[in-house]
């Protein structure tokens, strides 16, 4: 087995929706856009999928387009008191699926609440509300709104999106660079993006560009 890169991840870019690599999501992020600015006329949005497709940033980049928009947002744990919110803002609430049932009960308030206020409740979930163990109230308002899949970026997508990302940071990546990272790194976007941002720090550090040898060094030199 090839021998994985081990080193130390730059801190992540800001979640926003520029940040995001949209793929097959144009039409979450679209929706997710309109509630952030308060367009949209659904109270609730689910969005859901496993580990590593990018629903913890999906729903910072939609709380940091509700403040860009001038409008009240905030981000609330499952265990956080949600009584004092007003009625009119957006609301992320991630990882509904791990909620208590006290927990799934403020949610169900919380729901209300927005619904009467014209406020927005967007929420994630590792599985869709059908196959969550919510109470019937809960899954129901959450099923009269928006549910999306967030679907993964194709395997044959992602040269290009890592190209794009080193494009954008001013930084020359070569394909043969991006086919050494593809097969030594974790494959899912988040890491590969903080690993590309971690090389263009450390050349930039050392002076070199970044190369196959350059990242071979950068692997041998990791700590254990």
């Amino acid at each position: 087995m090839p021998q994985q890169l081990t080193f130390a991840l730059a801190a992540p870019a800001p979640p926003t929706f520029a940040t995001f690599l949209t793929g097959d999501n144009q039409e979450l992020v679209d929706a997710l856009s309109r509630a952030a600015s308060g367009r949209l006329v659904e109270t609730g949005l689910v969005l859901w999928g496993p580990p590593g497709v990018g629903k913890s940033h999906l729903l910072a980049a939609t709380r940091a387009a509700a403040r860009a928009a001038g409008r009240a947002s905030t981000s609330l744990s499952l265990g956080d008191d949600m009584t004092d919110v007003a009625a009119d803002a957006l609301v992320a609430v991630d990882d509904i699926d791990r909620a208590s049932a006290p927990q799934q009960s403020a949610l169900f308030t919380l729901y209300n609440r927005l619904a009467s206020g014209g406020g927005h409740l967007v929420v994630a979930s590792a599985a869709p509300p059908a196959r969550v163990a919510l109470r019937d109230d809960l899954r129901t308002r959450l099923g009269h709104g928006l549910v999306y899949e967030v679907l993964p970026l194709r395997d044959a997508a992602k040269p290009a999106a890592l190209a794009r990302h080193a494009q954008e940071r001013g930084l020359p990546l070569p394909d043969d660079v991006i086919a050494f990272l593809l097969a030594r790194y974790p494959r899912d976007m988040p890491s590969l993006l903080r690993a590309v941002d971690t090389l263009d720090q450390r050349s930039l550090a050392a002076k070199r560009a970044i190369t196959v040898a350059f990242v071979r060094e950068t692997l041998a030199a990791a700590p254990e």
